[in-house]
């Protein structure tokens, strides 16, 4: 007869503490990134990790289980995109397709955060997010919603309303450009993380750029050791988006950039 599954944690005490090997990459990796976290802020990641690692085995949020690889290839990974957020004001944000919360939930903790709204479609990860955001205090500012971009575009309270979008899901930055921008107020920024070469994609995101009322792309590196070949992707919306953007997933398949 199978075991009954024990319940997943909503308390960040119910789940075992992180290792110093996790405490030694993070540091390392805020070290190279100049960023000092508040207490408040320390608190909050650390407890969104030990809650990523417990519920992982049952949801599949990451394929990486080891503390200290977590704290470099997600945590430290997304607070790279902090100081740009920063030096541009954005304290409201959308984080698209957000999956065990990365980078969305670490910079909503850091910066900190006025607004910050976690869109994961998947209703299970997106219960997750909700767990933590409660579990780390982080609410009320932080909140996880289970929508498509495509639908919060629709909605009028959201298009057009949103000074930054962050995104670090798996598509194309031209895909990307077509969700954030109908998102983005006149002036807003996408940041999006990407590694690897992307000259193909580049073109393309200037295409979807023009497309979409036009702005402008810019490239930041990442210098973190263990994250070779990161960089970060700043495409700033110029003016209003055209009505029909974003297309349905089906017609982006059949007519991409």
């Amino acid at each position: 007869m199978d075991r009954l599954r024990e319940p997943l944690p909503t308390r960040v005490e119910a789940t075992p503490e992180l290792p110093t090997e996790y405490d030694a990459a993070l540091e390392a990796g805020l070290d190279a990134l100049s960023l000092t976290l508040s207490p408040a802020a320390r608190a909050a990641i650390d407890g969104h990790v030990r809650l990523l690692l417990a519920w992982t085995g049952a949801i599949n949020l990451t394929g990486i289980r080891e503390p200290a690889a977590v704290a470099t290839a997600h945590v430290v990974d997304s607070l790279s995109g902090v100081a740009i957020l920063r030096e541009r004001g954005i304290d409201r944000f959308v984080d698209l397709g957000s999956g065990g919360g990365y980078p969305g939930l670490p910079i909503a903790a850091s910066l900190p955060a006025a607004r910050a709204l976690l869109l994961e479609p998947v209703g299970k990860k997106a219960a997750f997010l909700s767990t933590v955001v409660s579990a780390t205090g982080l609410d009320p500012a932080v909140e996880a919603a289970p929508v498509r971009a495509e639908d919060l575009a629709a909605d009028g309270r959201h298009r057009g309303r949103w000074p930054g979008v962050t995104v670090r899901a798996v598509a194309s930055l031209a895909e990307l450009v077509e969700l954030a921008f109908p998102l983005l107020e006149p002036g807003g920024t996408l940041v999006a993380w990407k590694r690897g070469d992307l000259d193909g994609e580049l073109v393309a995101a200037e295409r979807a750029i023009d497309a979409l009322g036009g702005g402008s792309l810019e490239i930041r590196p990442v210098a973190v050791d263990g994250l070779d070949r990161h960089r970060l992707i700043l495409a700033t919306s110029r003016g209003r988006v055209p009505a029909g953007y974003p297309r349905d997933p089906g017609a982006r398949k059949r007519r991409p950039w």
